[in-house]
């Protein structure tokens, strides 16, 4: 048996060329995420339980990238995280929330804190339909103290409000003209046809380049399993909005995984977008591709919270792994994401340079203010919980969500060893700054390589191997 070498980030550098380009700002960080779907840059918040929901995901959309919502969730509540995501900015909103005349004042409260909103519009229904007959906003609610009243009471009746087909330069104008946060559109009789809000435009106006679909909305990512609700999940989460379907399986080289893929490419054709895996070989991604992936997920045992290579003894090095992946791929004409062991920007270049479309994310987003990790406070030192989702409390939890909350171990008991590990990341702030740390890491990496695009980043690079020495030398020494 001939046994090769493999190799991961920490065993290689790039060689440094000759560069023309001066400022950081000069390169375009671009990537495909998958065949259809492109990203301002290449970073993707890991589909797990202590990384990605709705509060990740909004955050990586504005910043150019994209979140993948976890499926260790009830149906109900994936679909609902899918929503907030693309509630949360849009050009047009299709269908706001709206509320009856007849409801008290402190059901509208509540509805307006739950889902996070400063004002709705009041709607009496005609026929199925929607006629919008008032608005009520936190400005009407300040001094009120009668939650028993009805919000027909209190309503603002003289509404300002514009046609459906309504430019974004002519809804400004009014929104300025009449000195009004929200502007609801209607047909000529009266009926609700969407709203556009000034926090919306806001917030275009400052992320440009975030990442949008056709319709103006954030785009978001969802995360199914390879089990007998997958058919029905999926169709909701489509239909919800997501963007992109992440087949999440540990071995995505499997035959549940391929027929998964063939299965969902059947039913829904092209309106979705698929990304299989996790992967590790060119074999695999020849037979997802085939089946109908339109993306892949590769790495086997990388991740900072993982120990498949240490429990099974399976596994290849990343940098190997998106090496062997890489060449396959581009014959197929299909992205890839390099998911797993990036520890900084330095890994997340080395990844992308060795033939990656996009990164994965998971530890370092997961100590981040926007992640649903609990927050912990130990000795004045803040940190947050994070967890592989091959780890007994992960697999414990998925379980007990599929029984319906009853409790119990993992489905498999003793004949499944726990894959993952648990514990504490320290507190890192906004995951923002993580991001825009890891980005202008990336933008310096392309300035020394003398490339402008990703693309010519992957042409131009070539790797160097170091000892343990070189690796030590390579971070700080001699200081204390």
């Amino acid at each position: 048996m001939q046994i090769r070498e493999g190799l991961t980030f920490d065993d290689v550098l790039l060689l440094p060329r000759h560069s023309a380009v001066f400022s950081r700002k000069d390169v375009s960080t671009k990537a495909l995420l998958s065949r259809h779907i492109s990203l301002n840059i290449p970073l993707i918040s890991a589909n797990m339980d202590t990384v990605t929901e709705s509060g990740m995901a909004r955050t990586m959309a504005r910043m150019g990238g994209i979140g993948i919502i976890h499926r260790f969730l009830s149906i109900e509540r994936e679909v609902e995280e899918v929503r907030r995501v693309k509630r949360a900015e849009n050009v047009i909103i299709e269908d706001p929330f709206t509320v009856l005349p007849d409801i008290t004042l402190g059901e509208a409260k509540n509805f307006m804190r739950r889902e996070g909103i400063s004002g709705v519009l009041v709607v009496k229904m005609k026929a199925g339909r929607k006629q919008l007959v008032g608005i009520l906003t936190r400005r009407d609610l300040l001094f009120e103290t009668d939650d028993r009243q009805k919000v027909s009471s209190l309503m603002s009746k003289e509404l300002v409000t514009a046609r459906p087909d309504v430019t974004l330069e002519k809804a400004k104008h009014i929104l300025h003209d009449y000195r009004i946060e929200k502007l609801p559109l209607t047909t000529k009789d009266g009926y609700l046809a969407g709203l556009i809000t000034l926090k919306d435009i806001v917030e275009r106006m400052q992320n440009p380049t975030s990442s949008k679909d056709k319709k103006g909305r954030l785009m978001v990512g969802a995360a199914v399993g390879v089990k007998e609700d997958t058919l029905l999940r999926t169709d909701l989460l489509l239909k919800a909005g997501a963007d992109v379907i992440v087949i999440d399986v540990a071995h995505g080289h499997n035959s549940r995984a391929i027929e998964t893929t063939k299965l969902l490419r059947k039913t829904f054709g092209s309106k979705i977008e698929i990304i299989a895996g996790n992967i590790a070989t060119p074999e695999a991604a020849r037979d997802l591709a085939k089946a109908g992936a339109d993306g892949l997920k590769v790495g086997i045992g990388p991740g900072a919270a993982c120990t498949t290579r240490i429990v099974t003894g399976v596994g290849v090095p990343q940098l190997s792994a998106i090496m062997d992946v890489a060449k396959e791929a581009a014959k197929l004409g299909i992205p890839f994401i390099a998911d797993g062991g990036i520890k900084n920007s330095g890994d997340l270049s080395k990844a992308l340079a060795a033939g990656a479309n996009t990164a994965m994310i998971g530890n370092l987003l997961a100590g981040t203010k926007e992640s649903p990790g609990e927050y912990i406070l130990d000795r004045g030192v803040a940190y947050k919980y994070y967890r592989g989702m091959a780890s007994y409390e992960a697999a414990s939890e998925k379980t007990r969500i599929d029984a319906g909350g009853q409790g119990g171990g993992p489905a498999d008991g003793f004949f499944r060893s726990p894959e993952g590990a648990s514990g504490r990341v320290p507190y890192r702030g906004d995951a923002g700054m993580v991001v825009t740390d890891l980005v202008a890491g990336l933008r310096s990496s392309m300035s020394y390589l003398g490339t402008r695009t990703l693309k010519e980043f992957q042409k131009n690079a070539e790797f160097i191997r170091m000892t343990d020495a070189g690796l030590s030398e390579s971070g700080p020494h001699g200081v204390k």
